[in-house]
């Protein structure tokens, strides 16, 4: 099966990218969620997470690939959520996502080039600059988009994580699957 059948044309450009990549990155609000936060009366913080994308990732890890997260935010939702998939490599209250990339990248051996990142707004920029493989989610903010290799079909908490994981493992020789874990 090929990604532009379930989703859109991909560049040659994206798919090369894609065949390099060993580490997906994702921000949190706006691309596991909507990045809408609704707040309670007693200041509880609540988050939606697609269960498309949770299904995704975890299929990913399984295929040998490396997950983390870097968000700007702190929330236990967030550890839980992400725990809950397997990621082991969770990065909250990052203002400058810099620092945190820079210890991913050194800590798991890898290049630029061999990592992708999902974002959709400017504190995700200063990583996606340097990424081999900068994707935006569709409904990002317009600068990302520009800077990104490749805009997903999907926005952000509507299956646009699912979709990356689609392509990375197309793109480098992993079936697809429907049957698994709860996601």
């Amino acid at each position: 099966m090929q990604f532009e059948e379930l989703y859109q044309p991909l560049s040659d450009d994206a798919k090369a990218r894609a065949k390099k990549v060993k580490l997906l990155i994702c921000d949190i609000d706006g691309v596991f969620s909507d990045g809408r936060i609704y707040l309670g009366n007693q200041g509880e913080e609540l988050k939606a997470f697609n269960t498309k994308d949770g299904f995704g990732i975890k299929a990913l890890i399984n295929s040998g690939f490396n997950v983390a997260v870097i968000t700007g935010r702190h929330s236990q939702i967030v550890q839980n959520r992400m725990s809950s998939l397997t990621i082991q490599h969770i990065y909250q209250g990052q203002e400058n996502k810099l620092v945190a990339y820079e210890e991913l990248k050194h800590k798991l051996d890898l290049t630029d080039e061999q990592i992708a990142y999902i974002g959709d707004d400017g504190p995700d920029m200063p990583v996606m600059e340097l990424v081999g493989f900068a994707v935006a989610v569709n409904d990002a903010h317009p600068l990302i988009k520009r800077l990104s290799h490749y805009t997903t079909q999907m926005p952000g908490g509507f299956g646009a994580v699912r979709e990356l994981t689609d392509l990375l493992m197309l793109e480098n020789g992993h079936p697809l699957t429907t049957q698994g874990t709860s996601s």
